[in-house]
């Protein structure tokens, strides 16, 4: 079961939020895009127990997309969204419909329909949940570039099968994968020729502060607008390189 840090401090819902649009469909889901659609590297944001109706988590759709980026933001939990004070359906029971299972498969079509646009390579970020989702499709090789934040649910095992660079931007104090652990997927990456990486724990803050800060928390604005900008960096060494026949980047690490 999820600690209680994976739920805290949720988001006020906005389905209106964000500069760019909500879509029906892409890639057979209901998805908020941004950006130029005719960019040839585009990111997919994989939200966290929330979903795509975070403000925070269209901020930083709008950011990646003002970096070059076509960004979509699907819509994975089909409307529903973990509703922490719920009797009808607590973490337990939401868990069980929504595994980031299924949504590594909807994932596919989305990254399929990413490419008949014209994408080159395609990228994901996941936050917390969506974490799991992201190192699926790591493995799977589906995405040429990775990045995990403050990840829940995600192995060991899981991280010796990524297939793709990725970057692992940890919390300080965070109980679903503590600092320990980060650094157990540092060495782990270490020791995989080819696959490049960057994994960084981010000192004073807690799981889910790149998406769900406080705005009256300095230091953890900072330090999600810090790994904001790593996450933009990562993709635009591990996406537009590849864009353009370069070397993906090599691993670095601040554990």
């Amino acid at each position: 079961m999820a600690s209680p840090q994976c739920c805290a401090n949720p988001p006020t819902l906005n389905p209106a939020g964000g500069e760019g649009k909500v879509v029906d469909s892409f890639g057979g889901i209901k998805s908020y895009v941004a950006g130029a659609a005719e960019s040839k590297a585009a990111v997919i944001l994989v939200s966290d127990v929330f979903g795509f109706e975070a403000p925070n988590l269209r901020k930083i759709a709008d950011k990646v997309a003002s970096s070059g980026y076509f960004v979509v933001v699907p819509d994975f939990l089909h409307g529903d969204p973990l509703v922490l004070e719920s009797t009808e359906k607590p973490f337990p029971v939401w868990i069980k419909e929504h595994g980031p299972d299924k949504a590594f498969e909807e994932a596919k079509p989305v990254i399929a329909a990413l490419k008949e646009k014209g994408a080159s390579t395609v990228g994901a970020v996941g936050y917390c949940w969506g974490a799991k989702v992201v190192a699926e499709l790591a493995k799977a090789h589906e995405i040429q570039a990775a990045v995990m934040c403050h990840p829940s649910f995600v192995t060991v095992d899981d991280i010796k099968e990524v297939k793709c660079p990725i970057a692992i931007l940890g919390a300080e104090i965070d109980r679903m994968s503590p600092p320990e652990v980060v650094k157990q997927f540092e060495q782990v990456l270490s020791s995989k020729s080819g696959i490049g990486h960057f994994v960084k724990i981010f000192p004073g803050v807690e799981h889910g502060w790149t998406v769900r800060y406080k705005s009256d928390d300095a230091h953890a604005v900072k330090s999600a607008e810090e790994a904001l900008a790593d996450m933009i960096d990562w993709f635009n060494k591990n996406l537009k390189a590849i864009g353009g026949a370069c070397d993906p980047a090599p691993a670095t690490s601040s554990v």
